[in-house]
């Protein structure tokens, strides 16, 4: 006669397997989302917000439904730790959903505020129960919290008036997760175990995984398009520098622009450029990006309005200025402007603010220092004009104050004597040469680019 107990044995494990295979499947099935999530995250290289939260929540969910319905507790093997993993993991799943909907715009004030008191409550209670094992209490506080959680969601989603496409299937989803939620608890005071809510949150995640992603794309395609703008303007911007200095029997020049972004604030242009002549300016406007660029492009208009005081450097600021106060939004303008003169072998320099000049010669670099207020910041600023004769062979260098700012990993600023000694070292390259080096130099020193870069140098051949 055959026993009856193996035969027994076999069949209960089969229904214990036809019970759990469904919620293990549903399990898997919101985790494999949340890991999608992630993936799409990862290779846009971009930290989302929206699929952040998503991937935390569907992981903690996931595990916590597949060690839940996993076979060992009804089989008679109950490891304490899938217990306390099991709840903890219940005890944490608020705070990513909550982060989520945040990043939605989906919660009212009140909702918002309430987070910051329920991710502490949670995060405690599941340290709690990982380290001391199930209590009641804990439960109890754990159910208060989520029972108003619930309360100010509903009432947050039935205020929320978003006429958003995203909106409506979303707040649609939740409801759907919350009346499952109150249905599986009231089944369970009244004697039944009907579990639903696996299923409403797999189709709540599909739900928030479609309108992540659908907003995740519109970004991109928005960055896509503002980053088209900026390479238009960066264009832009590019046309407003002067071309390079024309051939002179008399001066060679050489510029450097190395803005930080797209576009930037620093600006030079070569106001006189002939033969016998050369005028140079030097401008900073304060900040970057866009707001800099806008303003650098004022400078120029600025600066053209001055070319009929273009030999005399303190006019030429002075008139700038009268220019630009009122017009640039309270940026504020360094300015320089060197006037050279190969006929009388003189060199006139003004500044507003602005790093001092580079005189080098002998292969010795001399600071040239003769500053007013910057541009654009008093109408009643006057400048003043510096006199010195030039000798062949003389070096003269302009730069902006990216240079000598440039910090290292320690914080420790590239400086100007750093910059003099640069100088000095490249004293007997050509222009174009000498920059690469002092480039070199700085961007080597500098463990990042933290503001625009410009540098402009000139030889007196005689």
């Amino acid at each position: 006669m055959m026993n009856p107990e193996p035969e027994f044995a076999r069949s209960e494990v089969l229904r214990i397997f036809n019970e759990s295979q469904l919620y293990i499947i549903i399990g898997s099935a919101i985790g494999t989302l949340g890991l999608i999530a992630a993936a799409f995250s990862l290779l846009r290289r971009r930290r989302d917000p929206l699929l952040l939260w998503l991937t935390v929540f569907a992981v903690l969910y996931s595990v916590r439904v597949i060690l839940g319905w996993q076979m060992l507790w009804p089989l008679g093997l109950n490891p304490p730790i899938f217990r306390r993993c099991v709840i903890a993991f219940g005890f944490l799943l608020p705070i990513p959903a909550l982060f989520f909907l945040r990043s939605l715009n989906l919660l009212d004030r009140a909702t918002r505020l309430a987070t910051y008191i329920v991710v502490p409550i949670e995060i405690a209670i599941a340290i709690a129960v990982f380290f001391l094992g199930p209590n009641d209490t804990l439960q109890n506080i754990n159910n208060a919290v989520v029972l108003i959680g619930i309360v100010l969601l509903i009432v947050s989603l039935l205020r929320n008036k978003s006429h958003s496409p995203d909106a409506r299937p979303i707040r649609i989803a939740l409801f759907v997760f919350i009346a499952c939620a109150i249905f599986d608890n009231v089944s369970g005071l009244a004697g039944t175990d009907y579990v639903t809510v696996p299923f409403s949150v797999l189709i709540l995640l599909g739900t928030l995984a479609v309108v992540a992603a659908r907003r995740t794309l519109a970004k991109e395609q928005q960055l896509t398009v503002i980053n088209k703008e900026l390479e238009i303007a960066r264009r832009i911007q590019l046309s407003i520098l002067p071309d390079a200095f024309p051939v002179s029997t008399r001066f060679r020049v050489a510029a450097r622009y190395i803005p930080m972004t797209t576009v930037a604030g620093d600006f030079y242009d070569f106001l006189i450029a002939n033969n016998n002549e050369a005028g140079i300016l030097i401008a900073d406007v304060a900040g970057h990006g866009i707001p800099a660029a806008l303003i650098a492009s004022i400078v120029k208009f600025a600066a053209t309005k001055q070319r009929s005081n273009a030999t005399d450097p303190a006019a030429l600021l002075n008139g700038m200025n009268q220019t630009l106060c009122g017009h640039t939004q309270s940026q504020l303008i360094t300015a320089g402007y060197v006037y050279l003169n190969a006929e009388t072998s003189e060199l006139r320099y003004s500044a507003a603010a602005h790093c001092p000049m580079f005189l080098v010669r002998n292969g010795q670099a001399t600071e040239l220092v003769e500053n007013g207020l910057m541009l654009a910041a008093f109408d009643f600023a006057t400048f003043t004009t510096m006199t010195h004769s030039l000798e062949p062979g003389d070096r003269l260098m302009l730069y902006t104050d990216g240079l000598p700012e440039a910090a290292n990993a320690n914080a420790e600023e590239f400086g100007t004597e750093r910059l003099r000694d640069e100088v000095q070292r490249t004293a007997h390259l050509s222009p174009a040469d000498a920059i690469d080096g002092i480039i070199a130099s700085v961007e080597a020193w500098s463990a990042a680019q933290n503001d625009d870069r410009t540098i402009l140098i000139c030889d007196y051949i005689a």
